[in-house]
């Protein structure tokens, strides 16, 4: 009997044992790389709302780490961010204010109002321009941000000022004038794109140097001012967001040779009519850019300075505000909301800057008391066309003969005239997102108008097309001078030649070699179809081109739909059966997503066949 080897192998090595960390060393991992909210605000020696506000400036959010050490229930902050706040300046500042803060409730609770009085003037200050130079190194990327910072601008400029919750009247002037800014420079340079009328207010794209952005603006209607909204971390986010716009908007204001930030016409602002306001100042500087080049050049240094300084003297925006009503002629209304058109500007337009601003070229709208002033007036400047309203500060009246459309919002009228056209708001936001003039005959007034679509919704990848939206098209196609398909007819009826013929699209000749194309497509196509069921049934491919050509004509003639199906469902069972469990999960979840759409779009169609059905009955 053999012994056993009671000797070692060679190759084999001594077992590694486990490493045991002691408690207080050096922590690896996820426990190293996150801290949770309370480990971070004790090591910053700050409370929770001014950690919160740290954050919200310098743009540090929550992370979730693959493995939660202190468990579910945890806000994880990365460990870099933490360090990176420890060293903040701001973090100084705000400690000199909370101690500024004790100081003034001291002399208050001394009884010693002289001494509260003058701490509050030497209370500590801070910019944010460095955090939104950090945050956003280049242009683009402050562009990329910019659709939050605008819905939150324009929703503070539509709110009532209140005490209680913190929000001053200074502050909805600055969010209403930067929003008056940023709406004026998009006016100016025709970059609006989409519009939509919502419930929830207005909303608007707008493409700026590649950058698409959209934001969303309130109705013009009293604001209704929740109990459950915190309005602290909102007024947080809107500090960071005001000096980001005003970065932005001085940026393009200079790019299109603009002195900024503008003057405007105190009267005009006084009636709240801020947009034609800067309308005026951006035509009075056109004007005098394209006059006297020095001066532009000049007036730009000059520009800088006044942004340095924040105190400009009255006298002095007096004189100049005087000297450019002076340049501006009063004697041509039309050519106030008229912008200058630069030949070397024209050159560097895209396509679509072109086509929106000639859609309402040559139109002059009036607007009725009871229709959304400021909105109208944002859009149909952006593309190209000419307006007033009813009040003071118009550019002109309600009597003048070269106003083409007046748009208003009543179930009927008092007096008409012939030579304008009467319709409803919505006929301009159609007009915008389709790029054409729509009929105005479905939005007269006392009509109901027909659905006003969403342009941000693909109708071709939903599943179902409305019907006024097939209409939009067949008008877009005719403007472009293209052929469609008429209603109810398909795409294969309009390439069929002998309808092209006999329609007189096409020749003779073009007819026979169109014919000929199309009968060897269904050649190949019908003899690939024979192939692909013979190799499901294992049958050996064989068959001579003659046997093909037989078999395709002996299939087109029985017409097997059904026997494909069954095909398609055979592969893609054979497909789904070679998946894994993590791939057949993701592909039955996709097959439900699809299920669900189809029905959609089948409820859909449900709903358009009852109302066709009633609409003929009320008829009948």
């Amino acid at each position: 009997m053999v012994k056993p080897d009671s000797k070692p192998k060679q190759n084999s090595k001594p077992k590694a044992k486990k490493h045991y960390r002691p408690a207080g060393k050096k922590k690896e991992g996820n426990a190293a790389k996150y801290v949770t909210r309370s480990q971070a605000v004790k090591h910053l020696q700050v409370n929770l709302p001014l950690f919160r506000r740290l954050c919200i400036l310098k743009g540090i959010f929550p992370r979730e780490p693959k493995k939660k050490v202190k468990g579910n229930h945890h806000t994880y902050y990365h460990v870099k961010d933490i360090s990176f706040l420890e060293r903040e300046p701001l973090l100084e500042i705000f400690r000199d204010k909370r101690a500024h803060e004790k100081k003034v409730k001291k002399a208050e609770a001394k009884k010693n109002p002289d001494l509260a009085k003058r701490l509050r003037t030497r209370a500590p200050t801070y910019k944010l321009d460095r955090v939104i130079r950090e945050r956003y190194p280049t242009f683009i990327d402050a562009l990329r941000d910019l659709d939050d910072c605008l819905t939150m601008v324009h929703l503070f400029a539509a709110l009532p000022a209140l005490e209680r919750e913190k929000i001053e009247v200074q502050r909805i002037h600055k969010c209403r004038r930067l929003s008056h800014e940023w709406q004026a420079y998009i006016s100016r340079t025709h970059k609006l794109r989409k519009t939509f009328v919502s419930v929830k207010g207005i909303y608007y794209q707008a493409e700026v140097e590649g950058q698409k952005i959209t934001w969303l603006t309130p109705h013009a209607l009293q604001q209704v001012m929740p109990d459950d909204v915190d309005f602290n971390v909102m007024l947080n986010f809107l500090e960071v967001y005001e000096t980001l716009l005003a970065f932005i908007n001085y940026r393009l204001y200079h790019s299109i040779n603009v002195k900024y930030p503008p003057i405007l016409d105190p009267r005009l602002e006084a009636l709240a009519s801020d947009l034609y306001a800067l309308s005026r100042y951006f035509d009075v500087n056109s004007r005098t850019s394209v006059v006297d080049p020095q001066v532009s050049s000049a007036s730009g240094s000059e520009q800088v300075e006044t942004q340095q300084k924040a105190g400009t003297a009255s006298d002095e925006s007096e004189l100049r505000l005087a000297q450019l009503q002076h340049q501006l002629p009063s004697n041509e209304p039309g050519a106030l909301m008229r912008l200058v058109e630069d030949d070397a500007g024209d050159d560097e337009e895209d396509d679509d800057t072109r086509e929106c601003k000639k859609l309402f070229r040559n139109l002059k709208f009036f607007l009725s008391r009871e229709v959304p002033r400021e909105s109208l007036l944002f859009v149909i400047p952006a593309f190209g066309g000419v307006v007033s309203w009813e009040g003071e500060g118009a550019p002109f009246n309600e009597d003048d003969q070269t106003i083409t459309h007046k748009i208003v919002d009543r179930p009927t009228l008092v007096r008409t005239s012939l030579s304008r056209e009467y319709v409803q708001p919505q006929w301009v936001y159609d007009c915008v997102n389709a790029r054409v003039i729509l009929p105005t005959e479905d939005y007269m007034v006392g009509k109901i108008p027909p659905p006003h679509l969403s342009p941000f919704v693909d109708h071709e990848s939903e599943g179902y097309v409305p019907e006024y939206a097939e209409t939009i098209k067949r008008l877009q196609a005719a403007a472009r001078k293209e052929v469609l398909p008429l209603p109810g007819v398909g795409n294969e009826d309009l390439e069929d030649p002998q309808k092209l013929l006999s329609e007189g699209i096409i020749d003779r000749a073009e007819a026979s070699e169109a014919a000929e194309r199309k009968r060897k497509m269904i050649f190949e196509q019908n003899r690939y179809l024979d192939e692909l069921k013979m190799e499901v049934e294992g049958v050996q491919n064989s068959s001579t081109p003659s046997d093909n050509k037989q078999s395709s004509s002996k299939e087109a003639r029985e017409e097997s739909e059904p026997d494909l199906e069954q095909i398609v469902e055979d592969y893609a069972n054979m497909s789904k059966t070679v998946m894994s469990r993590r791939k057949r999960k993701i592909y039955e979840a996709m097959q439900i997503g699809k299920q669900r759409k189809k029905a959609h779009v089948d409820l859909l169609k449900e709903r358009k066949k009852k109302i066709q059905a009633a609409k003929e009955s009320e008829e009948n």
